[in-house]
């Protein structure tokens, strides 16, 4: 119990300290520092020691918006013409395969055990999400490299394409067979749109900061240009109702595509990040809700373990399909188990559509984005140490 709620600059100064701490905490026990953020904001947040209060919370969603766009911008820089020249469509197979196949599995294991055929297909097309936040940071960490970092960084952006898409298409099959009247046509050829919308707006923005850069070349002003074209990208995308994920990573993409000083902006970039990162993954931390585990029942066993079932043998599958290297095949599966923001996004599209099973979707989705956000980055970590791409581990 706290006698007054402290200011806002307090409440950051607690969320940067804290996660601090449990960072250096969990890298004495061998787990990424993004596991410790996580924690930290568990322990700080309202379901344990209520330093941070609810209202906070929300409050800090600005937090999370910057992060994850400078997140995807980040991806965006490494999509080189040079790399999918080397690799081809590899990337977009195993995307398609590891998001298609959890969908697909999630889906008919809850068919199978009686569950509503419009709610497994509603829930099941959420199982293709993955959030690439945790992936990144650990990376970042371990500045880890190889063939199946590589490929993860693309996957997992090419995966928020798949993931809308495929969704799009299960809302409308489950409107069409609850009898809902509209015109399929333009359902189906709505996630299309959205996508399109969401990488035109990143690529002309990409386009736009080219001229900046001719005339600033301190480092500093380019930190204030590169800050201004992703929180722009980003800004559009909500204007227009589109997913700011992929805004960003088109922005990212153009600009390395048309400029020669990609690694100097990407340095730019890292520098200025660390503490929006780590804010972010503390909130985050701190929006878990570990009172929703009990709820989850049977469907909830169903989607957490199938989904990460799908996600492995599709892109096991989709690796073989493509030979890939055997490190990718073998490892990859196992570093796309996170999953967070755009899962529970598209969470709110799905209790509108089956509306009567809104709470069994939020506790399943909330209670896997909990499991999958604490376990999911040690195991990344793992995954890219046996493929033998972190070679030390490095603050």
């Amino acid at each position: 119990f706290y006698p007054m709620e402290l200011n806002i600059l307090l409440y950051l100064a607690i969320i940067l300290v804290s996660g601090l701490v449990f960072g250096r905490l969990a890298k004495l026990v061998r787990l990424p520092n993004v596991t410790g953020y996580l924690v930290a904001g568990l322990v700080i947040g309202p379901c344990v020691l209520g330093v941070i209060p609810d209202t906070i919370v929300s409050d800090f969603s600005l937090i999370s918006e910057m992060a994850l766009a400078f997140i995807a911008f980040t991806i965006g820089l490494t999509f080189k013409r040079s790399y999918f020249k080397r690799v081809g469509m590899m990337p977009v197979v195993i995307a398609v395969f590891e998001a298609m196949m959890a969908v697909f599995l999630v889906q008919g294991a809850l068919i199978a055990f009686g569950f509503d055929i419009r709610f497994s297909i509603v829930l099941g097309a959420i199982a293709a999400a993955t959030a690439p936040a945790a992936t990144i940071l650990i990376i970042k960490q371990y500045r880890a490299r190889g063939p199946v970092t590589e490929t993860l960084m693309s996957v997992v952006a090419i995966d928020d394409a798949v993931a809308l898409v495929a969704f799009g298409f299960a809302v409308t099959i489950a409107q069409t067979i609850g009898g809902v009247s509209g015109n399929i046509a333009l359902s189906i050829l709505e996630p299309f749109a959205d996508v399109a919308i969401s990488l035109l707006l990143g690529a002309a923005c990409g386009l736009l900061m080219l001229v900046p850069m001719r005339f600033f070349k301190k480092p500093g002003n380019r930190m204030v240009i590169t800050a201004g074209f992703v929180f722009a990208a980003s800004g559009l995308a909500t204007l227009f109702d589109v997913s700011t994920l992929l805004s960003c990573m088109a922005l990212g993409a153009v600009f390395c595509n048309f400029s020669v000083e990609t690694d100097e902006i990407a340095d730019i970039a890292d520098n200025m990040t660390p503490p929006l990162f780590l804010m972010f993954f503390v909130v985050s931390g701190a929006s878990l809700d570990i009172s929703v585990i009990p709820k989850i029942g049977l469907v909830g066993i169903i989607y957490v373990i199938v989904r990460v079932i799908g996600k492995a043998f599709g892109a096991y599958l989709g690796a073989r399909i493509m030979k890939a290297p055997k490190e990718v095949c073998r490892w990859l599966g196992p570093t796309l188990i996170p999953q967070a923001g755009v899962a529970i996004g598209l969470t709110l599209v799905a209790q509108q559509t089956v509306p009567e099973f809104a709470d069994t979707i939020s506790a399943v989705i909330l209670c896997g984005t909990l499991i999958y956000e604490i376990i999911g980055p040690a195991v990344t970590k793992f995954s890219l140490v046996k493929a033998g791409e972190i070679k030390t581990a490095k603050d």
